[in-house]
């Protein structure tokens, strides 16, 4: 089975991909880890991404797909995987429909975390994360027992750059604009399914499980 999780950021997909990473062992495929892995495993596709990340340049499409090519090769991904946050753009649909095409592959669902900006705005301005060990947390709903400080590592609790509502405004004007086309894309596809992701978690991964 392979998936991909679309939603603006604070829809919950990233945290409900991980739950059925756990539960089907699909791995949760992040363009961001790999870029992480293979600048730090020096492999030449690492090595053109730092270059470009370096000059304060996207990464280009062809790299982006050339180190997913790469990594859904490892024995992990050999029943299934999840795409949280690729394909952004058409573009990089096309180009991922051609490279798993090329490999008797397809995308068999992508899942659709649906929620509305005003909901979004709240959700991401309340959130607050450890500097030490990333755990999350929310002023409002999952608050730290002490003010500013960990519960499970006692480092220092903080609102990212990201989360302030000014960059959380731009964040959801670029989702709209590049991302929201894939809606559409997968639909044309017969591949989409529709979450109302401001359910309780508990009732979106219910429905998650029942769309794949």
């Amino acid at each position: 089975m392979i998936l991909i999780f679309l939603g603006p950021p604070g829809s919950g997909k990233g945290t409900q991909a991980k739950r059925l990473t756990a539960k089907k062992n699909w791995p949760q495929l992040s363009t961001g880890d790999m870029f992480r892995a293979n600048i730090a495993q020096k492999t030449p596709m690492g090595l053109a991404a730092k270059k470009f990340m370096d000059d304060g340049q996207l990464v280009p499409d062809e790299v982006v797909i050339g180190m997913i090519k790469a990594r859904i090769e490892d024995p992990d991904c050999a029943n299934g995987f999840i795409f949280d946050g690729f394909p952004r753009t058409i573009p990089q649909a096309e180009a991922l429909d051609s490279m798993l095409a090329a490999k008797g592959l397809k995308v068999d669902r992508a899942i659709e975390f649906k929620i509305d900006d005003s909901e979004l705005v709240g959700r991401l301005s309340g959130r607050r994360t450890c500097t030490k060990c990333g755990t999350m947390y929310h002023v409002i709903t999952m608050p730290t027992k002490v003010d500013g400080v960990c519960d499970k590592c006692g480092g220092s609790v903080v609102q990212r750059d990201d989360d302030h509502e000014s960059v959380i405004a731009k964040r959801l004007n670029v989702y709209h604009a590049q991302t929201a086309p894939l809606v559409a894309f997968y639909a044309g596809q017969g591949k989409l399914k529709t979450l109302d992701a401001i359910q309780p978690m508990d009732m979106v991964f219910e429905a998650l499980q029942k769309a794949i």
